[in-house]
């Protein structure tokens, strides 16, 4: 019988202690060590091998020869345009996101697409058992033909399915739910969560299996678990949203194979998911016309241009000191920007309470939105709307000019497509621009400059 030896385990960061702890000295969280019995036996490991038994050997890189895999491409463009171009054949993918919020329901959606076909996919769940996923799938209209679903937790046996039915595709739904029979840690433990995962990586890379993982949050947010799960997969998606709202936004922070600044756009309805094309007419849909305190960005989410209303509510303060809070707009430049405009556009704004917000819980956080804000809080102050087809996009700085942004065109022929009928931009963008003709171009150095030719 194997010695044993205790420890304890953080279950937000990872960080080992032969003793409890209170406070983890390494993140600082609170009651979050876990005892946990590791065997002191050295275990013995394979080598790496796939399910054919070729074993991997060191090979010189001018030797190597690259095959180029075409992507797999899912009837989701928006999955598409997020994993930058399709699915990469052997990645291994990490989704998390609130519950209920549709991770469960868009990986059933793209089991049975991707089944319809020839290849075969594995859908594991710990959480649900089959009888109940093919209530989900018929709700959604999944009739997959080489879809299997398989309820099962322990990855030994997992492992032998996958090994037997050889899929092209696994689905693990959720990497919380599964556990290492050779652990004693509780499911859902740390020492688990890093153990499946490693296991799973290793399915992935040597067999060219592309696996899909779901992961949990915590409160605040982020993937719950180890820091090292996110270090190990290929691709970390967040999918976001509101529950109240029908709308989900699909972001990539981590992916190695392609851009971490493109988003897609889904709206949940009874059906499933499904895709938004156009997502700047759902932003502007119930924008009133007059309305004081609003002005229209054309914001950049990785290649993809998304028109938005900015919101401002500028009002005298009842207490000493102003507030400025913001949503969907990081309140550090919202104050920034009320300064420049106090010192250079002679707004009063030191005893006002201002409050802005991004209309459609969309997150903007590029600097070319600085022009949109600033006419938005200059139009609540003075009650005086702008322009119902006025469009604003400039980088401010502290001395009160309008900096250049990049890829301008892309901004104005989403603008004119929509129907904007002007456009102020930086003076300095408007160095060899192709104007399209239903589109009034207007350059703008400073932001006086800006504020004067808007409310005209």
């Amino acid at each position: 019988m194997a010695k044993t030896k205790t420890q304890f385990v953080c279950q937000n960061c990872g960080y080992n202690s032969p003793r409890y702890l209170g406070r983890c000295p390494s993140c600082g969280a609170w009651n979050q060590m876990v005892e946990e019995k590791i065997a002191t036996k050295k275990e013995t490991t394979n080598a790496r091998t796939n399910l054919a038994g070729k074993i991997a050997k060191p090979e010189l890189m001018a030797a190597v020869s690259i095959e180029k895999e075409p992507r797999v491409h899912t009837q989701l463009a928006e999955l598409n345009r997020v994993l930058g171009g399709g699915i990469v054949p052997g990645s291994l993918v990490l989704i998390g996101g609130d519950p209920g919020i549709g991770k469960s329901t868009l990986l059933l959606q793209v089991s049975g697409q991707l089944s319809n076909g020839k290849e075969k996919v594995l859908y594991v769940s710990g959480e649900e058992s089959a009888a109940q996923i093919k209530m989900r799938a018929s709700r959604l209209g999944v009739s997959g033909q080489q879809l299997y679903l398989y309820p099962e937790t322990d990855m030994g046996s997992i492992r032998q399915q996958i090994e037997s039915l050889k899929p092209d595709y696994v689905i693990i739904d959720s990497i919380q739910t599964m556990q290492e029979p050779d652990l004693t840690s509780a499911i859902g433990s740390v020492a688990q969560v890093r153990e499946v995962t490693a296991s799973l990586m290793r399915l992935a890379k040597q067999n060219q299996i592309t696996i899909f993982i779901v992961g949990h949050v915590t409160k605040g947010g982020a993937i719950a678990g180890p820091k090292i799960l996110e270090h190990m997969v290929d691709t970390v998606l967040y999918f976001e949203g509101d529950q109240q709202r029908t709308y989900r936004i699909l972001r990539a922070v981590k992916n190695r194979f392609g851009s971490t600044n493109e988003i897609g756009i889904f709206e949940m309805r009874a059906g499933g998911l499904y895709e938004v094309a156009n997502p700047s007419e759902i932003f502007l849909e119930e924008r009133l016309t007059g309305a004081t305190g609003s002005a229209v960005v054309v914001s950049l989410e990785g290649t993809r241009p998304i028109l938005v209303e900015i919101q401002a509510l500028v009002t005298p303060t009842v207490f000493g000191n102003a507030q400025r809070t913001t949503t969907g707009i990081d309140r550090n430049r919202a104050a920034l920007i009320m300064a420049v405009l106090e010192k250079r556009a002679n707004l009063m704004l030191q005893n006002q309470d201002a409050y802005l917000k991004a209309a459609g819980g969309v997150k903007l956080d590029e600097p070319a939105i600085d022009l949109a804000v600033a006419v938005s809080i200059a139009s609540s102050y003075r009650d005086k709307g702008t322009k119902a087809t006025d469009c604003f996009v400039g980088e401010i700085g502290l001395t009160g000019e309008v900096r250049s942004v990049n890829r301008i065109e892309q901004r104005v022929k989403e603008a004119a497509k929509l129907g904007f009928k002007r456009f102020f931009i930086p003076h300095n963008n408007l160095k060899g621009l192709e104007v399209p003709k239903e589109i009034k171009v207007i350059g703008v150095t400073t932001i006086t400059e800006a504020l004067q030719k808007a409310f005209n």
